[in-house]
């Protein structure tokens, strides 16, 4: 294997394991939501906690990737991040929750935002586009995360030792491939001066409120797909993982072949082309709340936002104004205010009406983000 490939591996892999992580704790919110006798709302309250962790960290997450660069950061956090995980199986009361899900934010988003910038700077090196399958990289681990959480349910095993098993395979993965990422030095960053945090402007600003909506779609599906698949679905409990499967398998595909979609219809029709899927999808599952239309709609969704993110990270990676990790913690700021309000969102709206009536505002979001595209000449 020649040093290119491996390095692309390397990084590969340390999306494969964030996904594996983030999977493995949504395969269990169910559960959880169960043990520790939360409503809808009392467990969106709850939700908010991870984006408000990662939320408030981004501008101190973009400073230190910068300063330090993206390997230094990556190796220090993807390990803190598999031990954040296991916090969770910890958790007694609604409150113990709250707490480990904020701890497991923060450490993901300073992890988040280094492999992201590692994975500009590996697509630099290597030539060509391949951001998409990083990526696709992710949500290949979420796959895997879903079902070995469907497996270890299914041995009655508990999230407390299903979160370990994740985080020793994953700790074991950085000890070998974190020597193959990029060093720092390689990154070609301008480092920024002054105030800690830049407000964005422009073109990033309309990138983050594009973010925002497929973050918010994102979110969603990772954090109710198993409720709504369990409550309103009505889905035999063996089934009740099938709708975040489903979405998890169609957002792996459309992301390893997202970067040939994006070569055939460019970047800004692909663009608008995801945000209708997003749409269809869950209108479909909407309309239909039975197993199998409900199942074929959040396939769509998964088809939908799969290369939403990848590409808006490569248009501000790019940039040549701001440093990678800085132009990445300013979309990735305003994107993730989706992730933050999208689940506690769903869950007031579930409490004051029902869940259906909360995926259907979320679906107009898909709407949204065609709209906003075919207004940014920028993209091309």
């Amino acid at each position: 294997m020649t040093s290119l490939n491996r390095m692309r591996l390397a990084v590969s892999l340390f999306y494969f394991g964030q996904g594996l992580c983030f999977a493995s704790w949504a395969s269990r919110i169910p559960d959880l939501k169960h043990t520790l006798n939360l409503s809808d709302a009392q467990l969106g309250s709850i939700l908010l906690a991870l984006p408000m962790g990662q939320l408030l960290t981004m501008p101190l997450s973009g400073r230190l990737v910068t300063a330090l660069g993206s390997r230094t950061m990556l190796v220090a956090t993807a390990p803190l991040y598999a031990l954040a995980l296991t916090n969770m199986g910890l958790a007694t009361t609604g409150w113990h929750l709250f707490f480990a899900l904020f701890l497991f934010g923060v450490v993901g988003n300073m992890c988040n935002l280094a492999l992201n910038t590692q994975a500009v700077a590996a697509e630099q090196t290597y030539g060509k586009p391949i951001m998409t399958s990083f990526h696709g990289a992710w949500s290949l681990g979420g796959f895997s995360g879903a079902l070995l959480g469907l497996l270890l349910i299914n041995f009655h095993q508990s999230p407390y030792a299903h979160f370990w098993i994740i985080a020793v395979g994953v700790l074991l993965h950085i000890l070998v491939n974190y020597r193959f990422l990029i060093p720092g030095q390689k990154i070609a960053a301008k480092k920024e001066k002054g105030k800690l945090f830049v407000l964005p402007s422009g073109p990033l600003v309309q990138l983050g409120i594009i973010g925002f909506c497929s973050m918010a779609t994102e979110g969603a599906m990772f954090d109710w797909s198993g409720v709504y698949f369990k409550e309103i679905v009505m889905a035999p409990s063996a089934y009740v993982v099938l709708g975040y499967t489903s979405f998890m398998i169609m957002m792996a595909t459309g992301r390893f072949l997202g970067d040939r979609m994006i070569q055939k219809f460019g970047r800004k029709r692909w663009l608008q082309i995801s945000g209708i899927m997003v749409f269809t999808g869950m209108f479909t599952s909407v309309l239909f709340p039975f197993l199998i239309p409900a199942t074929i709609g959040f396939m769509l969704v998964g088809v939908g936002v799969s290369g939403i993110v990848p590409m808006l990270y490569t248009i501000a990676g790019n940039n040549k104004t701001i440093a990678p990790g800085m132009a990445l913690a300013m979309v990735s700021g305003v994107s993730y205010f989706g992730f933050l309000l999208g689940p506690p969102l769903i869950g007031y709206i579930s409490a004051l009406s029902s869940l259906r009536y909360s995926y259907a505002i979320i679906g107009c979001f898909g709407f949204f983000i065609t709209m906003i595209v075919a207004k940014i000449k920028a993209i091309q």
